[in-house]
């Protein structure tokens, strides 16, 4: 039985403010030199699966570079390895994805020139390690037409994910996508569904063009089950986190430092590979201290950094104090200045004297109260924050300010956006 991988990976990641404005969300840089499709990627090589799809959409051009020929994967192969899929327009109606499962419907060919007879279907904006093999297996074992990977999630949490109820036999009998209400139980849907591959093209093509499928936790999930066919849950007890909002990236990249972290990147048996940068290694100054951190290669460190994550290339001015921050590549971090529960993206300079990160945690931002609210202040791509200036918590500072778009004292309250 011939299982290929199909990487949905063109989402927006609106929640993730600044960070995912100039990229796709599984674009975004994490643990200093991967990015977040990676774990997908490795996944499925580490698994066994070397053809794979990967969907894109939004912003594409960063992981575009990032994947390439899929060589970092061992994906660079004549027959299988990584393939591209991008929406375009065509004489027969071909045109941008409505959604996850029209984004399948629209690269239906993929599957046929594979000769799959299984279809692994992914988000690439999880952070996890998971074999797919033993969820293959079961998948065969039940004679399934679908079999979707769970994990019980906090009720609080149930309105983000689909929801379902199974019997005794884990047979999917109600699924419910998002739900508002917290008595649909807490048994969430991962985003990882292996389909047979007849199955999955009869179903997405059934109601076209007057009433498409677009969506499967919306629309074709719910209608698998309502015609009677075989849908089982398979539970994963493993670590995955979805890390779609600013305070989800935070913490769980701070729960990568420790003795005992939540998820090992270095196991040998279970390799998480990326496109590395060549860069000289680490220099740490005379002065400098580093306290529980993860430094990537080419950062130089002057300062003091503590329980925080810094990308390749990062520089730490003499007498900086980094702190519970995640600095992305080439940020400058000049002499004095204090990062405090910060996250900043590539090619930031934090003038000299300036504190980013002071002040109320309670205070939500005023524009996005909803995205930013945990005491976690984001700076944008390419930002400029000038000498002395004082930035407050839950601030958001978009991509290419500078100077000039400050207030004249510099000093930037809490829950405000420049």
């Amino acid at each position: 039985m011939r299982t290929i991988a199909m990487i949905l990976a063109g989402g927006e990641g609106t929640r993730l403010t600044v960070l995912s404005e100039e990229r796709a969300k599984p674009a975004v840089p994490f643990a200093g030199k991967f990015r977040i499709i990676d774990f997908t990627l490795s996944n499925c090589v580490n698994s066994g699966i070397y053809t794979v799809g990967v969907l894109t959409q939004y912003r594409p051009h960063s992981l575009h570079d990032h994947i390439g020929i899929g060589k970092p994967w061992d994906l660079d192969r004549s027959r299988g390895g990584v393939r591209l899929l991008q929406p375009y327009q065509a004489r027969k109606g071909q045109y941008w994805y409505a959604g996850t499962a029209d984004a399948i419907y629209q690269n239906l060919n993929f599957i046929h020139e594979n000769r799959a007879d299984n279809v692994l279907i992914l988000s690439g904006d999880h952070i996890y390690k998971m074999d797919y093999r033993p969820l293959i297996d079961y998948h065969l074992e039940k004679g399934a037409d679908l079999t979707i990977a769970v994990m019980p999630v906090p009720l609080e949490e149930t309105h983000r994910f689909g929801i379902m109820v199974v019997n005794e036999e884990q047979r999917i009998i109600e699924f419910y996508e998002k739900p508002k209400d917290r008595d649909k139980g807490n048994l969430a849907s991962m985003g990882i569904y292996v389909f047979n591959a007849n199955t999955l093209e009869r179903r997405l093509s059934e109601g076209r063009p007057e009433k498409p499928r677009n969506d499967f936790g919306k629309d074709v999930i719910p209608a698998m089950i309502a015609a009677g066919d075989r849908v089982y849950a398979y539970r994963f007890e493993g670590y995955w986190v979805d890390v779609g909002t600013i305070d989800a990236y935070w913490s769980t990249s701070m729960a990568l430092l420790g003795p005992s972290p939540a998820l090992d990147l270095y196991t040998d048996n279970w390799p998480i590979l990326t496109k590395s940068e060549e860069r000289p290694p680490v220099k740490i100054g005379p002065q400098a201290k580093i306290v529980n951190s993860m430094i990537s290669n080419g950062c130089i460190i002057r300062g003091l950094v503590v329980n925080s994550v810094l990308s390749p290339g990062v520089y730490v001015s003499p007498g900086a104090v980094v702190q519970d921050s995640v600095v992305m590549n080439d940020t400058w971090v000049g002499p004095g200045a204090r990062l405090d529960c910060v996250v900043i993206d590539k090619k930031v300079v934090v003038g000299a004297g300036a504190i980013v990160g002071v002040g109320n945690k309670e205070t939500p931002n005023e524009q996005m109260p909803d995205r930013l609210f945990a005491g976690i202040t984001v700076v944008g791509k390419g930002a400029y924050i000038p000498d002395g200036a004082q930035i407050g918590r839950n601030v958001l500072i978009n991509s290419r300010r500078d100077e000039s778009d400050f207030p004249p004292d510099r000093i930037v309250p809490d829950g405000k956006t420049i």
